[in-house]
């Protein structure tokens, strides 16, 4: 990639780039679903009425909808197809910010727990929403729906980039 100042080691220049990727990235994810929830008219809890627990962790639910969370089936089709290209554009860019696979790993996980920490910064910004940490959020539709609490994520999220940190500037693997 390249370097901000002259004395800064072009690893660590690098993560501050993988950071603002994954900060702008978030800003994008944000627009998206601020899209999705107005188009809707969706200005509460994800409540699912109707679905099946497949695996409860308590912080985390595992369901399976009875019906479409969007307006109908394409829509969410579309939508997994969507996360499914984001998880793709994330490894690429981790793919391209280094040599070797550990960093690589650390890279991806920097930018997708920045990703999802500005995610919902902005879309606290945009749309006054989440209300609280414990607003019930739907995380991700792959395999299955994920539902559970807004500080789940964003607890997740502060872990996973302290790990793709620490991964990615790991002195011992130059």
């Amino acid at each position: 990639m390249f370097r901000l100042t002259r004395g800064s080691s072009p690893r660590r220049t690098n993560l501050i780039v993988l950071i603002i990727f994954g900060v702008a990235f978030g800003f994008v994810e944000a627009a998206v679903v601020y899209y999705l929830r107005n188009l809707i008219h969706f200005r509460g809890n994800y409540e699912l009425p109707h679905y099946r627990v497949l695996l409860n962790l308590g912080f985390i639910t595992f369901v399976s909808p009875s019906h479409s969370l969007l307006l109908n089936h394409r829509i969410s089709d579309v939508e997994v197809t969507r996360e499914s290209a984001t998880l793709v554009m994330l490894a690429c860019v981790a793919f391209v910010a280094a040599r070797r696979w550990r960093q690589r790993a650390g890279a991806f996980l920097v930018c997708f727990g920045c990703w999802d920490l500005a995610y919902y910064l902005f879309l606290r910004i945009v749309d006054d929403w989440p209300r609280s940490l414990f607003t019930r959020d739907v995380f991700f539709l792959i395999p299955v729906t994920w539902i559970g609490p807004v500080i789940t994520p964003i607890i997740l999220s502060i872990a996973i980039l302290v790990l793709g940190s620490w991964l990615y500037l790991d002195a011992s693997q130059t």
